[in-house]
Protein backbone atom coordinates (compact mmCIF):
# COMPACT_ATOMS: atom_id res chain seq x y z
CA UNK A 1 0.00 0.00 0.00
CA UNK A 2 2.93 2.83 0.87
CA UNK A 3 5.37 1.16 -1.18
CA UNK A 4 6.86 4.11 -3.08
CA UNK A 5 5.68 4.66 -7.49
CA UNK A 6 8.26 4.09 -9.95
CA UNK A 7 9.30 7.26 -10.26
CA UNK A 8 9.94 8.54 -6.64
CA UNK A 9 11.55 4.86 -6.20
CA UNK A 10 13.93 6.11 -9.08
CA UNK A 11 14.29 9.63 -7.82
CA UNK A 12 15.53 8.45 -4.70
CA UNK A 13 17.63 5.40 -5.61
CA UNK A 14 19.35 7.68 -7.99
CA UNK A 15 20.60 10.24 -5.35
CA UNK A 16 24.02 10.03 -4.23
CA UNK A 17 23.10 6.30 -2.97
CA UNK A 18 21.22 5.80 0.26
CA UNK A 19 22.12 7.36 3.61
CA UNK A 20 20.78 7.11 6.80
CA UNK A 21 18.46 9.59 8.31
CA UNK A 22 20.36 11.41 11.14
CA UNK A 23 19.54 14.36 13.61
CA UNK A 24 22.46 16.92 12.29
CA UNK A 25 23.34 19.83 15.26
CA UNK A 26 23.24 23.28 13.10
CA UNK A 27 25.75 25.51 13.99
CA UNK A 28 25.14 29.18 14.32
CA UNK A 29 26.03 31.41 11.21
CA UNK A 30 28.62 30.07 8.86
CA UNK A 31 31.37 32.70 8.30
CA UNK A 32 32.15 33.80 5.49
CA UNK A 33 35.45 31.54 4.90
CA UNK A 34 33.57 28.61 6.14
CA UNK A 35 30.44 29.35 3.55
CA UNK A 36 32.95 29.68 0.43
CA UNK A 37 34.62 26.19 1.15
CA UNK A 38 31.33 24.73 1.62
CA UNK A 39 29.47 26.36 -1.82
CA UNK A 40 33.10 25.49 -3.16
CA UNK A 41 32.79 21.79 -2.07
CA UNK A 42 28.84 21.45 -3.10
CA UNK A 43 30.07 22.49 -6.70
CA UNK A 44 33.29 20.33 -7.34
CA UNK A 45 31.37 17.26 -5.94
CA UNK A 46 28.23 17.75 -7.75
CA UNK A 47 26.28 17.43 -4.48
CA UNK A 48 24.70 20.76 -4.76
CA UNK A 49 23.26 19.61 -8.16
CA UNK A 50 22.15 16.62 -5.87
CA UNK A 51 20.31 18.84 -3.70
CA UNK A 52 18.54 21.22 -6.25
CA UNK A 53 17.20 17.64 -8.12
CA UNK A 54 15.34 16.41 -4.78
CA UNK A 55 12.69 19.37 -5.96
CA UNK A 56 12.31 16.64 -8.83
CA UNK A 57 10.42 14.69 -6.36
CA UNK A 58 7.73 17.05 -5.31
CA UNK A 59 5.26 15.80 -8.00
CA UNK A 60 5.37 12.33 -6.71
CA UNK A 61 3.92 13.69 -3.20
CA UNK A 62 0.28 13.30 -4.17
CA UNK A 63 0.77 9.64 -5.48
CA UNK A 64 1.94 8.16 -1.37
CA UNK A 65 -1.74 9.66 -1.09
CA UNK A 66 -3.03 8.23 -3.95
CA UNK A 67 -3.84 11.23 -5.39
CA UNK A 68 -1.98 13.07 -8.43
CA UNK A 69 -1.28 16.83 -8.79
CA UNK A 70 -4.17 17.42 -10.95
CA UNK A 71 -6.36 17.22 -7.54
CA UNK A 72 -4.84 19.99 -5.75
CA UNK A 73 -5.92 22.51 -7.73
CA UNK A 74 -3.84 25.48 -10.34
CA UNK A 75 -2.16 26.56 -6.98
CA UNK A 76 0.28 23.07 -6.59
CA UNK A 77 3.13 24.24 -9.19
CA UNK A 78 3.25 27.08 -7.04
CA UNK A 79 3.19 25.63 -3.29
CA UNK A 80 5.57 22.69 -4.65
CA UNK A 81 8.34 25.14 -6.31
CA UNK A 82 8.09 27.59 -3.04
CA UNK A 83 8.65 24.40 -0.44
CA UNK A 84 10.94 22.62 -2.70
CA UNK A 85 12.97 25.87 -3.52
CA UNK A 86 16.81 25.17 -4.53
CA UNK A 87 18.21 28.45 -3.11
CA UNK A 88 16.55 27.09 0.39
CA UNK A 89 17.72 23.50 0.06
CA UNK A 90 21.47 24.69 -0.39
CA UNK A 91 21.05 26.59 2.48
CA UNK A 92 20.04 23.95 4.58
CA UNK A 93 22.27 21.80 3.33
CA UNK A 94 25.11 24.05 3.98
CA UNK A 95 23.79 24.44 7.41
CA UNK A 96 23.52 20.92 8.46
CA UNK A 97 27.31 20.45 6.25
CA UNK A 98 28.97 22.86 8.58
CA UNK A 99 28.35 21.19 11.81
CA UNK A 100 29.41 17.75 10.66
CA UNK A 101 31.73 17.90 7.17
CA UNK A 102 35.34 18.24 9.11
CA UNK A 103 38.70 18.93 7.04
CA UNK A 104 39.66 15.66 6.20
CA UNK A 105 36.43 14.50 4.93
CA UNK A 106 36.23 17.79 3.13
CA UNK A 107 39.87 17.90 1.29
CA UNK A 108 39.67 13.84 0.02
CA UNK A 109 36.36 14.01 -1.38
CA UNK A 110 37.30 17.82 -3.06
CA UNK A 111 40.74 16.34 -4.07
CA UNK A 112 39.16 13.53 -5.98
CA UNK A 113 36.12 15.45 -7.63
CA UNK A 114 38.76 17.88 -8.68
CA UNK A 115 40.97 15.45 -10.54
CA UNK A 116 40.22 14.56 -14.16
CA UNK A 117 38.05 11.09 -13.39
CA UNK A 118 36.63 13.28 -10.80
CA UNK A 119 35.61 15.94 -12.85
CA UNK A 120 33.81 13.70 -15.73
CA UNK A 121 32.01 11.58 -12.92
CA UNK A 122 30.65 15.05 -11.99
CA UNK A 123 29.21 15.99 -15.68
CA UNK A 124 27.80 12.65 -16.01
CA UNK A 125 26.27 12.23 -12.80
CA UNK A 126 24.92 16.03 -12.62
CA UNK A 127 23.04 15.28 -16.15
CA UNK A 128 21.31 12.21 -14.73
CA UNK A 129 20.62 14.04 -11.45
CA UNK A 130 17.91 16.37 -13.56
CA UNK A 131 16.35 14.30 -15.67
CA UNK A 132 12.93 14.46 -15.54
CA UNK A 133 11.48 11.20 -17.31
CA UNK A 134 12.68 8.82 -14.53
CA UNK A 135 10.79 5.71 -17.06
CA UNK A 136 12.47 6.42 -19.96
CA UNK A 137 15.83 7.00 -18.42
CA UNK A 138 15.22 3.46 -16.45
CA UNK A 139 14.36 1.86 -19.80
CA UNK A 140 17.48 3.00 -21.73
CA UNK A 141 19.41 1.50 -18.69
CA UNK A 142 17.92 -1.95 -18.77
CA UNK A 143 18.34 -2.58 -22.29
CA UNK A 144 22.05 -1.53 -21.58
CA UNK A 145 22.27 -4.30 -18.89
CA UNK A 146 20.88 -6.64 -21.41
CA UNK A 147 23.36 -6.82 -23.37
CA UNK A 148 26.52 -5.19 -20.92
CA UNK A 149 29.29 -7.92 -20.00
CA UNK A 150 29.33 -9.17 -17.13
CA UNK A 151 32.36 -7.53 -16.29
CA UNK A 152 30.90 -4.09 -16.12
CA UNK A 153 27.83 -5.17 -14.43
CA UNK A 154 29.63 -6.53 -11.36
CA UNK A 155 31.54 -3.22 -11.26
CA UNK A 156 28.03 -1.21 -11.33
CA UNK A 157 27.28 -3.37 -8.71
CA UNK A 158 30.32 -2.85 -6.59
CA UNK A 159 29.27 0.92 -6.78
CA UNK A 160 25.81 0.48 -5.69
CA UNK A 161 27.59 -1.52 -2.82
CA UNK A 162 30.44 1.30 -1.90
CA UNK A 163 27.70 4.01 -1.99
CA UNK A 164 25.48 1.74 0.27
CA UNK A 165 27.79 -0.27 2.29
CA UNK A 166 25.36 0.25 5.37
CA UNK A 167 22.39 -0.98 3.42
CA UNK A 168 20.48 1.76 4.85
CA UNK A 169 18.37 2.91 1.58
CA UNK A 170 15.07 0.67 2.59
CA UNK A 171 15.46 2.47 5.83
CA UNK A 172 15.78 6.06 4.38
CA UNK A 173 13.16 5.66 1.62
CA UNK A 174 10.32 4.31 4.38
CA UNK A 175 11.35 6.57 6.98
CA UNK A 176 10.45 9.79 3.94
CA UNK A 177 7.43 7.99 3.54
CA UNK A 178 6.14 7.75 7.80
CA UNK A 179 7.57 11.58 7.82
CA UNK A 180 5.18 12.57 4.88
CA UNK A 181 2.19 10.30 5.43
CA UNK A 182 2.33 11.47 9.31
CA UNK A 183 2.64 15.07 8.54
CA UNK A 184 -0.54 14.85 6.32
CA UNK A 185 -2.73 13.05 8.57
CA UNK A 186 -2.03 15.50 11.17
CA UNK A 187 -2.53 18.59 8.82
CA UNK A 188 -5.55 17.01 7.75
CA UNK A 189 -4.80 16.06 4.58
CA UNK A 190 -6.21 12.62 4.54
CA UNK A 191 -9.27 13.59 7.03
CA UNK A 192 -8.15 11.07 9.12
CA UNK A 193 -5.68 10.38 11.18
CA UNK A 194 -3.02 7.25 10.76
CA UNK A 195 -1.55 4.98 13.31
CA UNK A 196 2.33 5.20 13.04
CA UNK A 197 2.91 1.67 14.69
CA UNK A 198 0.56 0.17 11.98
CA UNK A 199 2.12 2.07 9.23
CA UNK A 200 5.70 0.95 10.06
CA UNK A 201 4.14 -2.62 10.18
CA UNK A 202 3.31 -2.28 6.55
CA UNK A 203 6.49 -0.70 5.46
CA UNK A 204 8.60 -3.96 7.18
CA UNK A 205 5.97 -6.14 5.21
CA UNK A 206 7.16 -4.83 2.13
CA UNK A 207 10.57 -4.38 2.76
CA UNK A 208 12.61 -6.99 0.89
CA UNK A 209 10.05 -5.76 -1.85
CA UNK A 210 11.22 -2.40 -2.09
CA UNK A 211 14.62 -2.98 -1.66
CA UNK A 212 14.36 -5.14 -4.68
CA UNK A 213 13.02 -1.90 -6.66
CA UNK A 214 15.85 0.41 -5.17
CA UNK A 215 18.34 -2.27 -6.29
CA UNK A 216 17.13 -2.71 -10.07
CA UNK A 217 16.24 1.31 -10.27
CA UNK A 218 19.73 2.08 -9.20
CA UNK A 219 21.64 -0.72 -11.51
CA UNK A 220 19.73 0.26 -14.60
CA UNK A 221 19.96 4.38 -13.57
CA UNK A 222 23.77 3.86 -13.17
CA UNK A 223 24.10 1.84 -16.55
CA UNK A 224 22.59 4.73 -18.23
CA UNK A 225 24.86 7.44 -16.32
CA UNK A 226 28.01 6.27 -17.02
CA UNK A 227 27.13 4.59 -20.41
CA UNK A 228 29.84 7.14 -21.76
CA UNK A 229 32.68 5.77 -19.08
CA UNK A 230 35.24 3.09 -19.74
CA UNK A 231 35.14 -0.23 -17.79
CA UNK A 232 38.62 1.21 -16.35
CA UNK A 233 36.94 4.44 -15.25
CA UNK A 234 34.55 3.09 -13.26
CA UNK A 235 36.89 0.38 -11.91
CA UNK A 236 38.87 3.19 -10.39
CA UNK A 237 35.83 4.30 -9.17
CA UNK A 238 34.42 1.98 -7.06
CA UNK A 239 38.16 2.05 -5.63
CA UNK A 240 37.94 5.55 -4.72
CA UNK A 241 34.45 4.92 -3.22
CA UNK A 242 35.41 2.08 -1.01
CA UNK A 243 38.16 4.79 1.04
CA UNK A 244 37.34 4.49 4.47
CA UNK A 245 36.96 8.42 4.51
CA UNK A 246 35.12 8.53 1.26
CA UNK A 247 32.48 6.73 2.74
CA UNK A 248 32.21 8.70 5.81
CA UNK A 249 32.01 11.72 3.21
CA UNK A 250 28.94 9.61 1.51
CA UNK A 251 27.39 8.60 4.38
CA UNK A 252 27.40 11.98 5.60
CA UNK A 253 26.04 13.53 2.59
CA UNK A 254 23.15 10.94 2.37
CA UNK A 255 22.12 11.49 5.52
CA UNK A 256 21.88 15.57 4.62
CA UNK A 257 20.20 14.87 1.32
CA UNK A 258 17.61 12.40 3.10
CA UNK A 259 17.45 14.81 5.74
CA UNK A 260 16.47 18.07 3.30
CA UNK A 261 14.13 15.45 1.64
CA UNK A 262 12.12 14.46 4.68
CA UNK A 263 12.05 17.62 5.61
CA UNK A 264 10.76 19.56 2.62
CA UNK A 265 7.82 16.44 2.00
CA UNK A 266 7.08 17.31 5.72
CA UNK A 267 6.49 21.25 4.83
CA UNK A 268 4.61 20.01 1.70
CA UNK A 269 1.95 18.16 3.74
CA UNK A 270 1.03 21.19 5.77
CA UNK A 271 0.88 22.94 2.87
CA UNK A 272 -1.29 20.61 1.19
CA UNK A 273 -3.55 21.50 3.48
CA UNK A 274 -4.07 24.73 2.35
CA UNK A 275 -5.12 24.01 -0.93
CA UNK A 276 -8.57 23.13 -2.07
CA UNK A 277 -8.72 19.60 -3.97
CA UNK A 278 -10.55 19.49 -6.87
CA UNK A 279 -12.37 16.42 -5.39
CA UNK A 280 -13.03 15.41 -1.81
CA UNK A 281 -9.66 13.37 -0.52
Amino acid sequence: MFIPRSRLVARLARSFGAGILCAVVVAGSLRAADRDRLEAFLDVTGFGVALDSIALAASDAPAMLGLTTSDFGVTWSKVANEVFDTGHMREMGLDLLSGTLDDAMLNHAAGFYASDLGQLLVAVENASHLVEDDEAKRAEGEALLAKMETERINILVAMGEAIDSGDSGVRAVQEIQVRFLLAASYAGVLGYEIDEAALRAVMAEGEEALRDALDASALANAAATYRDLSTEDLRAYVVALEDPLMQQVYALMNAVQYEIMANRFEVLAGRMAEMQPVEDL
